[in-house]
C-alpha cells in the first residue's frame, strides 16, 4: 500500500531549527519531484519548497535562505531542514510526491500523492 509518512514538526521557539522527513513507501515505479507544502489557519495551501529528482531546488521567496530541501533517493526521503525559524513559519506542513505506480499489463499511473501532515508552530 503506498504510504507517505511526514516527521519532525512540534514546537520550537523563534530562531530554533526543525527538521522535517517525508518518506515514500509501497508500490512505487518511479519517485519524481517531491515537494513540501504548508497551510496555516485561515489559509490556502502554498508551496514551501520541491526538489526534483535530479537534484533541482526551488524556494518560496519567504524561506530562502532559511530552510533547505533534500533527497535522499535510494530511501525514497525527501527533508526539509528548516532554520530561523519565525512565528509565521507556524502551519501544517504537508509533503507531496509526484510518483508512478504500477497498473498492470505493463503499464503506469502517474499522479501525486500527500502525505497526512505535521504541525509546525513556531512560539514563544
Amino acid at each position: 500500500q503506498l504510504q507517505l509518512v511526514e516527521s519532525g514538526g512540534g514546537l520550537v521557539q523563534p530562531g530554533g531549527s526543525l527538521r522535517l522527513s517525508c518518506a515514500a513507501s509501497g508500490s512505487i515505479f518511479r519517485l519524481y519531484a517531491m515537494g513540501w507544502y504548508r497551510q496555516a489557519p485561515g489559509m490556502q495551501r502554498e508551496l514551501v519548497a520541491s526538489i526534483t529528482d535530479g537534484g533541482t531546488t526551488n524556494y518560496a521567496d519567504s524561506v530562502k535562505g532559511r530552510f533547505t530541501i533534500s533527497r535522499d533517493n535510494a530511501q525514497n526521503t525527501a527533508y526539509l531542514q528548516m532554520d530561523s525559524l519565525k512565528p509565521e513559519d507556524t502551519a501544517v506542513y504537508y509533503c507531496k510526491a509526484d510518483l508512478s505506480t504500477p497498473v498492470g499489463g505493463g503499464y503506469y499511473s502517474r499522479y501525486d500523492y500527500w502525505g497526512q501532515g505535521t504541525q509546525v508552530t513556531v512560539s514563544s
